[in-house]
């Protein structure tokens, strides 16, 4: 029962309607290119704010509490979006939305690890969230196929009213999640003692550290180039009715990637680190190819990296010894929103002097230097 629930939470946290309707929103708002990406300023911030906190007070206080109140953040940023069309009602949602992604962030990964692990079930932690990021990515496709239809019918009320249920179905499923541990069990459970055990394992056990910068980097690259793949399907020329089809490849092998984790967990350092190094030639390649047949090496990438980022998470759950396990993930969280948002800067200071094809295999290139740290096995952890 727990797997299921996990696995439900993950989808419904992705099943949102407004998602692929929501820049129309904006523009229908009135709002300008600089008033929208300011909003996306204003998230990313938000979200890199209260990542590392917001981790610790679920180590202080309770994992399952922050998965319920996260999606009811979101539905009232949503609802907001629906009820008081404009820019400051959208900053707010967006402030909220944020909210939720860093309370979530971490406490998720937490509790399933350590639920598994009172089951004697954590070797099948990579496996359980390759399939609750496979969950994810399939409920993001089917709310992009359903919100046309709805979005047809009742316009962005219906979308906003189906997105906000959603959110409350979310923090429901939360509240059926078990959670057999102690709230605050470090130094008399105080906040700040728990905020402070977990920056320190992090900084003290440098394979805790190797595990939080493989994590933020394997996942944030190709997480950032995944929203600019559209602009791939329209520098090979094809009509713009089929680059929807061009982008479904990518997520299918994103997909098959985390459905495949639960196998690669035990791969070596150096398969891991040829993983990494693959993928990023595989997506080069089928970037600057300029050819629709590209788009299936790009495929191949996303799922190498989708892949590979699980087994990062997994190990670094492996290595963390002390309390303050959410917080120590959302320390990597943190890594993931700040190399993220480099990215998202990166790019879009090559796109406007390079083709999109040399530009994605401009950013890359880092793998290449990800990979040298993961071929290097992690020290062994300190003796307490």
């Amino acid at each position: 029962m727990l797997v299921a629930k996990l696995y439900a939470y993950a989808f419904v946290g992705e099943f949102i309607l407004l998602y692929p309707v929501y820049t129309l929103l904006f523009i229908d708002t009135g709002l300008s290119v600089a008033e929208t990406s300011s909003l996306f300023v204003i998230w990313s911030v938000t979200g890199m704010v209260l990542e590392v906190p917001s981790g610790a007070w679920a180590d202080a206080v309770s994992r399952r509490l922050l998965l319920c109140l996260g999606p009811l953040l979101a539905g009232a940023g949503y609802a907001l979006w629906i009820l008081f069309p404009s820019y400051w009602a959208f900053a707010v949602g967006f402030v909220l939305w944020g909210a939720q992604g860093a309370l979530v962030s971490g406490a998720y990964e937490a509790l399933a690890y350590e639920e598994l692990q009172c089951l004697g079930q954590e070797s099948r932690y990579a496996t359980v969230m390759g399939r609750a990021e496979s969950a994810g990515l399939v409920a993001a496709a089917a709310s992009i196929g359903l919100a046309t239809p709805v979005f047809a019918v009742g316009g962005y009320p219906a979308v906003g009213v189906a997105s906000v249920l959603a959110c409350v179905l979310g923090a429901a499923v939360a509240l059926t999640l078990p959670e057999h541990r102690t709230p605050g069990a470090v130094t008399e459970g105080s906040y700040l003692a728990v905020l402070r055990a977990g920056i320190a394992e992090t900084r003290r056990d440098r394979g805790v550290l190797h595990a939080v910068l493989l994590v933020s980097f394997v996942t944030a690259i190709w997480g950032a180039l995944e929203e600019f793949v559209p602009y791939l399907g329209v520098e090979t020329g094809v009509a713009k009715a089929a680059i929807p089809l061009l982008v479904l490849v990518v997520w299918i092998g994103a997909t098959a990637g985390g459905l495949l984790a639960g196998r690669a967990q035990g791969m070596s350092a150096r398969a891991y680190a040829l993983t990494i190094g693959g993928a990023a030639l595989a997506m080069a390649a089928g970037a600057v190819s300029g050819h629709p047949a590209g788009f299936a090496l790009i495929a191949v990438a996303f799922g190498a990296f989708q892949l590979a980022g699980v087994v990062a998470d997994a190990r670094l759950q492996e290595r963390i010894t002390g309390p303050s396990r959410a917080t120590v993930t959302s320390v990597a969280g943190l890594g993931t929103n700040v190399v993220t948002l480099a990215v998202y800067t990166a790019y879009g200071a090559a796109s406007s002097s390079l083709p999109h094809g040399v530009a994605f295999a401009v950013l890359v290139a880092p793998y290449v230097l990800i990979a040298l740290l993961a071929a290097r096995p992690p020290t062994p952890a300190p003796v307490q």
